[in-house]
């Protein structure tokens, strides 16, 4: 995806755990008066940010990792208390590298992210494969044109299984779409023949939604 990157330093939401990928739409529940203060910028301007996964020990002095998801915001809400329900659309990876901010949030200089795309062959090899453990997590036939991209595909798997968290930083910013799409079908292979854990009696309860 070719997609203009913005020139100037844009706020970063930083969100342990959480991934924003190309296409993905994401809800989130912004009530911290810091990000309340970046949703009122974001509204009067381009509506993009950058979401960021925190490191959670790092070695070189800053928890921002090197590549994180763009998006920018469909809709919100804002509520009568101040706070807001926002949908962020994933646009693509991007590289990051934290500048000062004069606001309450912090900001970063986005580069590109120069992903490898898989040759004609690797997609004849992947894709069916792809398909077919990311249809049998959905239980359903994936509602995707034939055409998807081998990315698409990968990143929905991705997403799909259960992965640990220090594993899925280092495969959400490997960039041969090859070497991510075998990483996702062997955590998927892996996942799959682990059993299920047992019900807690108030696993059905609403954890809620929070910042990180």
């Amino acid at each position: 995806m070719d997609l203009p990157l913005p020139i100037s330093p844009v706020p970063v939401f930083p969100l342990r755990g959480v991934f924003l990928f190309p296409h993905q739409a994401l809800p989130l529940h912004i009530f911290e008066p810091r990000y309340r203060q970046m949703v009122g910028d974001l509204l009067d301007g381009p509506g993009r940010l950058v979401l960021a996964s925190p490191i959670a020990d790092p070695g070189d002095g800053t928890d921002l990792p090197e590549v994180a998801g763009m998006g920018e915001i469909l809709r919100h809400e804002k509520l009568p208390d101040g706070r807001y329900m926002v949908w962020v659309h994933g646009l693509s990876r991007v590289r990051i590298q934290e500048v000062p901010s004069d606001r309450l949030y912090r900001r970063v200089q986005v580069t590109a992210f120069e992903e490898q795309d898989v040759s004609d062959d690797e997609a004849a090899e992947l894709v069916p494969e792809l398909r077919a453990a990311a249809s049998a997590r959905l239980q359903q036939p994936l509602p995707l044109p034939d055409d998807a991209p081998t990315s698409l595909l990968t990143d929905l798997l991705l997403q799909a299984i259960g992965t640990p968290l220090r594993l899925l930083e280092h495969a959400y910013a490997e960039p041969s779409v090859a070497a991510r799409a075998r990483f996702a079908l062997r955590q998927s292979k892996r996942s799959g023949r682990k059993r299920p854990p047992k019900p807690s009696p108030d696993e059905n309860s609403d954890p809620g939604t929070g910042e990180g």
